[in-house]
């Protein structure tokens, strides 16, 4: 199914979102995403955010109060609101942290639900159809210790009716070590295109 549907599919007009979900720069899965975007063509267009750095708002559950709507974001919160309704694939390359997304990463995707309550915005409307991909690095050889985090995915794609096309997985522990598993990196060099 994958494979037809990357073979069917053109990439012109594509506009890939990264979402660096890491604390650190240059990281495991920073690398692994890096390798599969190397295999993207050259005119699809990349915009790579550091989520670490976009400096989110705590995000606070106003569901409830008053008539349950949000403001419109401001900031880096609108930054990020403007480039992933301007991406047609987003990219969550999120280190594994505790079995699932890190810290700025479901940071990040708490937000989703005070922008689906903004007045006008249409923003889950707006997200149907898109893609969503997954790259992340674990420690060990066990993948499906990144379970929780791959159903985090799953289900958020499929709330918001969007196109789930897995997660890279690699293995490595220390900086650099992503490098070394030679399956991943042949993972990574069919993961977005065929």
């Amino acid at each position: 199914m994958r494979a037809q549907y990357m073979h069917m599919h053109d990439f012109s007009g594509r506009r890939f979102l990264f979402l660096l979900g890491s604390t650190r720069t240059g990281g495991n899965t920073e690398t692994l995403a890096q390798q599969a975007a190397a295999q993207l063509p050259s005119d699809v267009e990349q915009h790579w955010v550091r989520l670490a750095e976009m400096r989110l708002p705590a995000f606070a559950d106003v569901r409830h109060d008053g008539d349950g709507s949000y403001p419109p974001p401001t900031g880096h919160a609108r930054t990020l609101l403007d480039a992933t309704l301007d991406a047609t694939d987003l990219v969550i390359a999120s280190p594994l942290y505790w079995y699932a997304v890190s810290t700025p990463t479901k940071q990040y995707l708490d937000h989703w639900s005070g922008w689906m309550r903004v007045p006008g915005l249409d923003f889950r409307a707006r997200m149907a159809g898109r893609t969503l991909w997954g790259v992340t690095a674990l420690s060990g050889a066990d993948h499906s210790d990144a379970d929780p985090l791959v159903g985090t995915l799953t289900k958020t794609a499929r709330y918001m009716h969007m196109d789930f096309r897995g997660v890279l997985l690699a293995s490595a522990t220390r900086p650099g070590q992503v490098t070394t598993d030679e399956d991943a990196a042949r993972r990574a060099k069919t993961f977005f295109t065929p």
